[in-house]
């Protein structure tokens, strides 16, 4: 059972009031400083970078598993790759709302694409520069322009690589730590493969290190192939990967995009076959964001402050001398105690500040810290330490075996956790067979739905929720269209979107 709290403490505001309750916490357990005079770009503090990193090594571990290497691209791009990728995209898009192949159409309008979000770099000192440069809003047209120079033939191929950089996208919208920002903390992978099926079969496996992710951080989530309108105009189709935020909304935390061969084509990037024929690549990208960690603020925190999973939390277990005063065995035993469990790998600080010990629960209870292990000197006589879960629950545990006792703590605790999202999943997720049942009050509506674009306007603007898509578990019978009455298998998500 996750801990209950009547009364928010130290000025945080209820979780029930999540609008008020997310910004407040996230400056409180001094996460960022919102302070820095440019909207949008976050000042990291040392707490809430040590979470991110470790978001990061989890991602990292998964891209050592699968075989990706990591590279690093610059951050400016020069203009003229951006009318490129603008072309490109331009292209796509209106050859996708045709219905026809992108080689039947003439690019004669204006292109679109992310012109209108970058920041622009037009002066070095006092020389102004003959091609204009803007800092990455991602890095297609970057890497893409090297990828042909790295790939001659098929025994090159797949080619696996990922970064995790900072973006910048200048976005007018209101912004919100962690989740709308202006420069962004951002993990992308981008692979190249010697035909359509390989490059599946690396959509299969992003969807496999989503999984792996996910059950890492305890979030709740749904995977939905976008619709039309909601794909990436670039991409034959993406996939959005979307927790489930306390107050019913949804995320969008992820994204896998299939290529094809379209970008391929624009950049050349080509290789020789087997059969001396020289063929285009097929492309996938993958990206997450910092948003993994504003999901994780809003999904486990409560009334009390933040709830970190052991997988991620900067310090998996903090050590509370209490009244070493009276006895210096309490210092040396907290001492051994923290040598023994870094030894083991795990994430451990001693708290010997020199102020209450009540003080102390309450800062690191805000901050979230999975486990507290109390040591006063009646712990040391009786060979124990105190221990306090941040999910509920208290016990002592031997100190002679430590190691195995707070390894086990920590389990319960990621257990706790995960059981307590996938209660969340189950009473956000309603099931509906007609329209009059789909309400905005902050449930998320699981549907049969076969119809039209038209149709989905439809139920759009009748619900004031976006179809997040198509799942990727189809439902295991027939069911009715909830617009057309059509019997399908196809199931989707009704939502209210961030």
């Amino acid at each position: 059972m996750m801990a209950n709290h009547d009364k928010a403490k130290r000025g945080i505001p209820p979780k029930s009031d999540f609008n008020a309750w997310y910004p407040a916490i996230v400056e409180i357990a001094d996460l960022v400083d919102k302070r820095y005079p440019i909207k949008g770009m976050d000042v990291w503090r040392p707490y809430g970078w040590k979470a991110m990193k470790r978001i990061d090594a989890l991602t990292h571990a998964e891209m050592e598993r699968t075989g990706h290497d990591e590279v690093h691209f610059p951050l400016l791009i020069p203009e003229d790759l951006l009318e490129k990728e603008n072309r490109l995209v331009a292209l796509l898009k209106a050859a996708r709302d045709a219905g026809v192949d992108p080689s039947e159409l003439r690019m004669d309008e204006e292109p679109a694409g992310f012109k209108k979000e970058v920041y622009w770099v037009k002066h070095a000192g006092e020389n102004e520069l003959d091609v204009p440069m803007f800092l990455r809003p991602t890095s297609e047209t970057a890497m893409y322009t090297l990828f042909p120079l790295w790939v001659r033939s098929h025994a090159d191929l797949p080619l696996k690589t990922y970064q995790i950089v900072n973006t910048f996208r200048y976005e007018t919208k209101q912004t919100r730590s962690f989740i709308r920002v202006r420069e962004i903390h951002f993990f992308e992978a981008h692979t190249a493969h010697v035909d359509e099926e390989d490059a599946t079969r690396q959509i299969e496996e992003d969807l496999e290190i989503v999984s792996n992710i996910m059950g890492d951080l305890g979030l709740p989530y749904i995977a939905s192939k976008r619709p039309v309108w909601d794909t990436f105009p670039g991409a034959w189709y993406t996939i959005g990967i979307d927790v489930i935020m306390p107050n019913g909304r949804t995320l969008q935390v992820a994204s896998c995009h299939h290529y094809r061969d379209q970008w391929a084509q624009a950049f050349d990037l080509s290789y020789e076959a087997e059969d001396r024929t020289t063929k285009f690549c097929h492309q996938t990208t993958y990206g997450m964001s910092e948003r993994l960690l504003g999901a994780v603020v809003g999904m486990h925190g409560d009334d009390a402050g933040l709830i970190m999973p052991p997988s991620m939390a900067p310090f998996q277990v903090v050590l509370i001398p209490v009244a070493a005063h009276k006895s210096e065995a309490v210092m040396e035993t907290v001492r051994d105690v923290e040598a023994t469990l870094k030894s083991a790998g795990l994430k451990v600080h001693v708290d010997d500040r020199d102020i209450r010990p009540g003080q102390k629960y309450y800062d690191w209870e805000i901050k979230g810290v999975p486990l507290r292990l109390d040591i006063g000197p009646r712990d040391v006589e009786k060979g124990h330490a105190f221990a306090a879960r941040r999910t509920g629950g208290k016990q002592p545990i031997p100190l002679a075996t430590i190691v195995e006792s707070v390894h086990s703590e920590l389990n319960e605790i990621q257990k706790s956790l995960v059981e307590s999202s996938n209660q969340h999943r189950n009473q956000i997720i309603r099931s509906a067979t007609s329209l009059d049942q789909l309400t905005d009050d902050g449930h998320i509506f699981e549907i049969a739905f076969c119809g039209t674009d038209s149709d989905a306007e439809v139920l759009e603007k009748n619900s004031n929720l976006a179809l997040l898509g198509e799942a990727l578990e189809p439902f295991s019978e027939p069911r009715p269209c909830i617009v057309t009455g059509e019997m399908t298998t196809i199931r989707q998500h009704l939502a209210r979107m961030y």
